[in-house]
This record gives C-alpha cells, structure tokens and sequence, in this order.
C-alpha cells in the first residue's frame, strides 16, 4: 500500500509540475522583455528597433525595455544576449554585421552564432544608394566601371567601417565589375560623406535613407540602389542589377535572436507577434520614412537568411584579402 500510494504521489507531483510548466509557457509574457541593441542610440538599429518594440508593447501588453549596449561592430551587444537566461525574456537585434559578416571579419568573436543563439524574426530590409558628387562627370552605374576601369587604382570609395554595408557593397561591386578601386574607411558615415562632397572621394554606398536628402539638396546623384527592384523612396534610381552587374544585391537586413536553448513554444510567440507588429499603420510608415521594408518570415527562414549571408559574405571578404580583425 505504501508503495502503491508513493507512485500515486509521486504521479501526481510529476503532474502538477507539467500543468505548472504549461501555465507558465501559456502566460508568456508576464513579465518585462529586455530588447538588447548592440549599438548607440539614435542610430538606425536603434531607431528601427525602438518602432517595433513600441507596437510590441501594444499588442502584447508587455514591458519592452530597450537597452543600447554598443562597441566591438555589434559583438558586445551580442554577447550579452548569448549569456541570458534563455526564457525569452532577453532577445537582442541582431543584423548582416553581427550575424553575418563578423563571422569572417573577426579573429574571434565573443559568440558563436549556430552554437550560442537562436533565431527568433527577420523583422525589416534597408538598401544602399551608389552616389557621387553633383559636379561628377559620372552619370551612371557604366560610367562608373568605364572610368574605373581607364584609371586602375585611381578611384575611391570610402564607408563607415571596414565591415559596414557600405565596404561591403563596395567590394562586391569591385567584384562584380571586374575593377581596382581604393576603399578608405572612415569613423562615421558624415565624414565619408563630407569628403565625397568636399571631392576627395569618388563614389559612396550609403543607405538610402541618408543619400535622399543630399539628392533633394543637389548635393550629389544616386546613380544606383543596391536592392534587386527599384525602391519607392528612389523610384527613379536603376537598380545596379539592372544597370549591368546581373545579381547585385546588398541587403542591410535586421531581426531578432535569442539565447540558445530558447523554448520553441516561446519563440514561436515572439515571431508571431513580431509579424503582427509589422503590419500596424504607423509601423509600415515609419519604417517607408527610413528607407526600409518590413519582411516576414519563420524562425526557420531567418536561420536560412543567415547562413546563405554568412557564406556570401565570407567569399567577399577572402577574395578582396580583407584583414582580419582583432
């Protein structure tokens, strides 16, 4: 009897405990979400993932709390979503950079994406615009490679970083249109922008959201996006694909990860409202005013994203003998 009634106790304990854990996965969330952006506020990630989280807050009833952990091109802000508590209640934005290209760019970094994180949404795309001075002789994508390619090594382009979308749209175009060219980084986007202004460059890959209104203003010409179909913010600007170098394309896309070991169930409710969230009136609005495109997509074709970029990327990166960093 005494056996029989210690398997019935023990029966119900392992009951009540599946109950108390469903209860739990049902009431996510209950409490406070920390949404990690390994980058100042007020830059683009920042801005972007701040629209979001703001309609999450909406829609879920939860508190997003936003925390900007800059420095190291996104590897600190990761890190610190790879050692939370993989209960969904710290996820992180994670992009081309920090889940892509770093990969290839770094010596070490402080996380393994496959092995340390878990992907949760792609949640928006920005493209690049191709511009060149006002006063430039360069009136298209062609013109560009004909010059270059009469000046071998003569011509530069200049980016945020070595990394950025910028260097690296920089280097698939060299690749693609067969030229030599000088890639000089700078410590910001406004500096490499003054200097395409001031002549001392030839030619930029910035985001579209910055290039509009140095275009409105005169200031410089887009002769080209970076997407593989004309933009609405630049209607009238070819796509570089269309304008010879078939398959350019440079995405500079941006989602959502989470700490490896994340529940399923709790993933799948953060993907879910993260795509509820994209279709909201004011959502799509402010992401058209910064030049970018909601997506939508599972966990599962993030993950797809990821890898397919992560390769792309490495192959760009080994045939321009980019250095490694430290």
């Amino acid at each position: 009897m005494q056996r029989t009634l210690f398997r019935t106790l023990s029966a119900l304990a392992v009951s009540a405990a599946l109950i108390g854990a469903a209860s739990a996965a049902g009431a996510y969330p209950d409490k406070p979400i920390t949404f990690v952006v390994p980058s100042a506020a007020g830059g683009s990630p920042d801005v972007l993932s701040r629209l979001i989280t703001t309609q999450l807050a909406k829609d879920t009833g939860a508190t997003m709390v936003v925390e900007n952990r800059p420095g190291a091109a996104g590897n600190i802000g990761i890190a610190l979503v790879k050692r939370a508590a993989p209960d969904g209640y710290t996820v992180g934005y994670g992009n081309i950079n920090t889940l892509a290209v770093n990969r290839s760019l770094f010596k070490r970094l402080p996380y393994d994406v496959d092995q340390d994180l878990t992907p949760v949404a792609h949640m928006f795309d920005l493209y690049n615009a191709l511009i060149v001075p006002a006063d430039s002789p360069v009136k298209s994508v062609q013109d560009l490679i004909d010059r270059a390619r009469q000046q071998p090594g003569r011509l530069s382009y200049g980016a945020s970083g070595v990394g950025t979308t910028g260097h690296m749209g920089g280097e698939l175009f060299k690749s693609m249109a067969k030229v030599d060219v000088m890639f000089i980084p700078y410590n910001g986007g406004p500096a490499a922008i003054q200097d395409l202004l001031g002549g001392r460059l030839d030619y930029l890959f910035v985001n579209t959201s910055e290039a509009t209104p140095l275009v409105k203003s005169g200031k410089v010409r887009a002769i080209g996006v970076s997407s593989l179909k004309r933009l609405a913010l630049m209607p009238d600007v070819p796509t570089l694909d269309e304008s010879g170098l078939k398959g350019y394309e440079t995405v500079a896309w941006g989602g959502v990860v989470a700490p490896k070991g994340t529940p399923a169930d709790v993933v799948a409710k953060l993907n879910a409202a993260i795509q509820k969230a994209l279709q909201a009136p004011e959502v799509r609005t402010g992401l058209a005013t910064l030049g970018a495109e909601p997506a939508t997509g599972s966990p599962e074709e993030f993950k797809q994203l990821i890898d397919r970029e992560t390769a792309k990327w490495q192959k760009i990166i080994e045939t321009a003998g980019i250095e490694k960093l430290d």
